[in-house]
């Protein structure tokens, strides 16, 4: 008789063992659903570096979502000085940002208004103007 409890012991054991191997094969992985993306799962490749300098001012007034985004600088290459900033005011008084960057060298405007249209060929005489409002 104590052969015959030890082995129901030892089946019920075994299947209790089958049991648990069974439950914890199952719930070991999490299902998918329709949400979870193949790309999610591959790493994201490296964030792009912050801007700087210039191509940071020039973003700022983009931000400021103009129609026309020029940028001027001397023909010398020599920073602004307070008489270029007078003059800039006085012969575009429709932009609505200025901002200078590039060590004072440049400095990008901002305007809903069409320079051509008004002393842009005047400013032209004396710096150099870049036109960024589809860049």
């Amino acid at each position: 008789m104590k052969n015959r409890e030890c082995l129901e012991m030892n089946a019920k054991g075994r299947l209790i063992l089958i049991l648990v191997l069974l439950l914890a094969g199952c719930g070991g992985n999490a299902p998918r659903n329709a949400n979870t993306s193949e790309a999610s799962a591959t790493p994201a490749g490296p964030a792009p570096s912050p801007l700087k300098g210039f191509e940071a001012d020039l973003q700022y007034v983009k931000n400021g979502q103009y129609t026309y985004i020029w940028v001027f600088s001397r023909k010398d290459g020599k920073p602004f000085e307070p008489a270029d900033s007078i003059f800039l005011r006085a012969n575009a008084p429709q932009v609505v940002d200025w901002v200078t960057t590039d060590e004072g060298k440049k400095v990008i405007a901002g305007t809903n208004f069409n320079l051509e249209e008004g002393n842009l060929e005047l400013l032209k005489k004396r710096y150099v103007t870049e036109d960024y409002s589809n860049k």
